[in-house]
């Protein structure tokens, strides 16, 4: 258990910094193109979102599910797994490269499937920042492709601290944009190809440094890489077996948000729209992120070990532990972000008055917050036993119901029964709702593999979690409305957004840990013992 503190802690540290000067990088951002009623900000978020979704589609669900249980299978060979990677990062590296080639010269079809069609100044400007940014693609693989090696390796820091020197060079390029061509840039007539190639070209960059600084920590794998393009009798018959439902998975995904967009899109201009949701986003995955990431990555390496050696029962010691002790860290962020919606939403909008809107968004975001962590463990559970086509079939039922509750949002905003600035939270809504449809489906399958999960003794502890929220979220929302609330000085300005959420935010934890101490909830020694390794010292 110490060694995986050791790596949550590491882990801990490099999500939490990534994810602060990813803040800094949305604050500087927003403030050249704007968030909220811009269209040049819902451009440029379709085609920056693009390298992601077609990322996801050829590589993203295959590293997930092959790559980490692979590897640990390849490192018991008599070579430690060497001619095995070697001919992996050859195939990898040949269909990344003609991925990103395939999706340039497809750029104006996959943006004309999340922009409207009649807009047709917003359509040639997220064409033109596709062109630029749809290279990430490659990027985006060689770093996954590395990253998850070193973390089958148990070299966990540098796959989590890369995205910092991302983060930075996206930071400098922004603000070049801003002094060279001006800020607030948010009307479509506003942008020249120099400028489309400077924000784009920024955005590119910064995935490339990303990627490259994983490689100066290759020497630590013990691995020698070559080209090999030699890919027949080392099993890769059945990673393309796997994948292959990964793919599938991949892609009804894909579809689900090309369609979410193509809908939220429709209050472009006029309200939260691509970019509100984005923003909203990545306050959502920002606890997420921090606390998942770090205890769930470790737990899923060796949860990955157990399956593999055939120890079920252990299997379903980490799938109770892990989840938790996830639950016990998300239910308290999740209570905290509640009560600082309009705050934290105010660093990313331009007034109070957006502020507010993109709160309603992240709030409806953060519904499906827990099931998304109980989420990562089982699916990840699927995975470790070299299980995609379950994962695929509940993936596929989650992506139906985000089509239909996104159907049912766009037709009540053209009824005219939703208003237009509500639409991008109805989007929101639907896939929190979905979300959770598809855990309790993932749960079940599961259970019926392995037998008893201890769900209910892991379902006890996050019923106590979120009994000790409620008062915890309420005293934080107390502390807002005394502040001053949307009219306070917590939304006056983004750094006073950043200090008003960090007051709410503390009275909020220490509400929660001492609810949690009187319902002497014995998850408070685990956590400790988390948090303790964190310390300097420790």
């Amino acid at each position: 258990m110490s060694s995986l503190g050791r790596a949550s802690a590491i882990l801990g540290a490099g999500t939490l910094i990534s994810r602060v000067t990813g803040l800094v990088r949305t604050i500087v951002l927003v403030g050249v193109i704007g968030s909220n009623a811009s269209a040049a900000a819902d451009a440029f978020a379709v085609a920056n979102q693009l390298p992601n979704s077609v990322f996801n589609l050829i590589s993203v669900g295959v590293l997930t599910a092959v790559i980490v249980p692979q590897i640990v299978r390849a490192s018991t060979q008599s070579d430690g797994g060497n001619a095995f990677i070697s001919k992996l990062f050859t195939l990898g590296t040949v269909v990344l490269v003609g991925a990103t080639g395939v999706a340039m010269l497809a750029a104006p079809w996959l943006v004309s499937l999340q922009v409207r069609a009649d807009n047709v100044e917003q359509l040639a400007l997220a064409t033109a920042f596709a062109y630029w940014c749809l290279p990430q693609i490659l990027f985006y693989g060689l770093y996954a492709l590395v990253g998850e090696t070193l973390n089958a390796r148990r070299i966990f820091g540098p796959f989590t601290w890369a995205p910092v020197a991302n983060n930075i060079v996206s930071i400098a390029g922004f603000l070049a944009v801003g002094a060279v061509f001006g800020e607030n840039l948010v009307n479509l007539s506003d942008w020249t190809p120099d400028m489309v190639a400077w924000l784009g070209g920024t955005a590119t960059a910064g995935i490339a440094v990303q990627a490259a600084i994983l490689l100066l920590f290759w020497r630590k794998t013990g691995l020698a890489l070559r080209v090999d393009f030699r890919w027949r009798g080392v099993g890769l018959g059945n990673v393309g077996r796997v994948a292959s439902w990964t793919l599938l998975m991949a892609l009804s995904s894909m579809a689900a948000g090309f369609y979410q967009n193509w809908v939220a899109n429709e209050a472009s201009g006029e309200g939260a729209a691509v970019t509100v949701m984005n923003n909203a986003w990545l306050i959502f995955m920002l606890p997420y992120s921090i606390i998942v990431h770090s205890i769930g990555t470790p737990y899923f390496t060796q949860l990955s070990e157990h399956a593999h050696a055939g120890r079920d029962e252990e299997v379903r010691a980490d799938i109770s532990r892990s989840i938790r002790t996830l639950g016990f860290f998300l239910t308290g962020a999740l209570a905290a972000v509640v009560a600082a919606a309009v705050p934290a939403s105010r660093v990313f909008t331009n007034s109070s008055s957006d502020a507010v809107d993109a709160a309603v968004v992240l709030v409806c975001y953060l519904v499906g917050l827990l099931p998304l962590a109980v989420l990562f463990i089982v699916q990840r559970t699927f995975y470790a036993y070299g299980d995609t086509r379950t994962p695929f079939f509940f993936t596929l039922l989650q992506c139906v119901l985000i089509a239909l509750t996104a159907t049912v949002a766009w037709w009540m905003s053209a009824s005219g029964v939703l208003p237009i600035t509500l639409l991008a939270a109805a989007v929101a809504v639907g896939q929190s709702l979905a979300g959770t449809a598809q855990t309790i489906v993932a749960t079940v399958l599961l259970r019926r593999r392995l037998g008893t999960l201890g769900t209910g003794r892991w379902m006890a502890a996050l019923g106590r979690f979120l009994l000790a929220a409620v008062p915890a979220a309420a005293a934080g929302w107390g502390v807002f409305l005394l502040l001053g609330g949307a009219g306070g000085w917590t939304t006056a300005d983004k750094i006073l957004g950043v200090i008003g959420s960090g007051i709410i935010a503390v009275v909020v934890v220490i509400v929660y840990v001492a609810g949690l101490a009187l319902l002497r909830a014995p998850e408070l020694q685990v956590a400790g013992g988390i948090v303790k390794r964190f310390l300097p010292g420790r």
